[in-house]
């Protein structure tokens, strides 16, 4: 059975990983067009994980992770101020 057509939409709801991830994009003084090509996509996609109509495989969220020099965890999890067991 094929998935369901359109769009992956990110878990959280009121997008806040998308603010997360914009946050961290210009903290990187990156533009969507500078972290898109850092990380291989199209500017598309960052604009699609900035307003949360796209949840990323878990490679794109570590090459997104790293070339905004944050965590998976600051950037995706619903509370990223709690720390994950080492």
């Amino acid at each position: 059975m094929a998935p369901p057509a359109g769009p992956v939409r990110a878990p959280e709801a009121g997008g806040a990983a998308g603010v997360r991830i914009r946050a961290a994009r210009k903290e990187a003084g990156l533009t969507q067009q500078g972290l898109s090509a850092a990380v291989q996509v199209s500017r598309q996609t960052i604009i699609a994980m900035e307003t949360g109509d796209y949840a990323p495989s878990v490679y794109l969220a570590l090459k997104v992770a790293r070339a905004l020099h944050t965590t998976v965890e600051r950037l995706w999890d619903a509370d990223p101020d709690v720390e994950t067991p080492a």
